[in-house]
């Protein structure tokens, strides 16, 4: 039983880093990536749907996203969800294409992207946090119980311990990789 809340706080801490991977690739760094449009949805046919299910998106050069939707009625829509959305590009259109240049990043613009990812970090290091205590409370209830002595418990507590404290420092690289990406000219 013991085995088996080491097991779930490391799947549930893995999931949340898992998260914040994805979370963290739809912020720009200045180069093109088709995963920048991962968070945009288009209504289309009254269906939320995101671009790159209904488009194909290509990176021609570092600082170009080309999409070309497969219903070319569907191109305005998708222009429109790009302008809504809040990585502030200019999409412009030919009829057939979408082409979104990526402006190279200011300085200023630098450092808020980095605090912005801070705070991110952050967030998913209270989450793994939160994981933590659950697993502890989940100990102490087995302690209670009498399912295990006050040894085990805090042997087990230990462990939970350093399961933590392992993906907050997965986390803080994470963090550090992307502010490096953000910060390089």
């Amino acid at each position: 039983m013991i085995q088996e809340t080491y097991q779930e706080a490391r799947d549930r801490m893995t999931k949340s880093i898992a998260a914040l991977k994805s979370e963290l690739k739809r912020i720009r760094t200045g180069r093109a990536s088709s995963s920048l449009l991962d968070g945009i949805k288009v209504d289309y046919y009254g269906t939320p749907t995101p671009v790159p299910q209904m488009a194909t998106v290509a990176i021609p050069e570092s600082r170009l996203i080309t999409i070309q939707p497969w219903d070319a009625t569907a191109i305005k829509d998708i222009e429109k969800a790009i302008l809504k959305s809040d990585l502030g590009l200019t999409p412009s259109n030919d009829g057939k294409l979408i082409r979104i240049a990526i402006p190279p990043l200011t300085e200023q613009r630098r450092k808020e992207l980095v605090k912005v990812i801070h705070k991110t970090s952050e967030e998913y290091k209270v989450a793994v946090r939160n994981i933590r205590r659950d697993s502890n409370e989940l100990i102490k209830g087995f302690k209670k119980d009498g399912d295990i002595s006050e040894d085990d418990a805090f042997k087990a507590q230990d462990e939970i311990q350093k399961i933590t404290d392992e993906h907050i420092k997965q986390i803080d690289d994470i963090y550090k990789a992307k502010e490096k990406e953000i910060l390089e000219f």
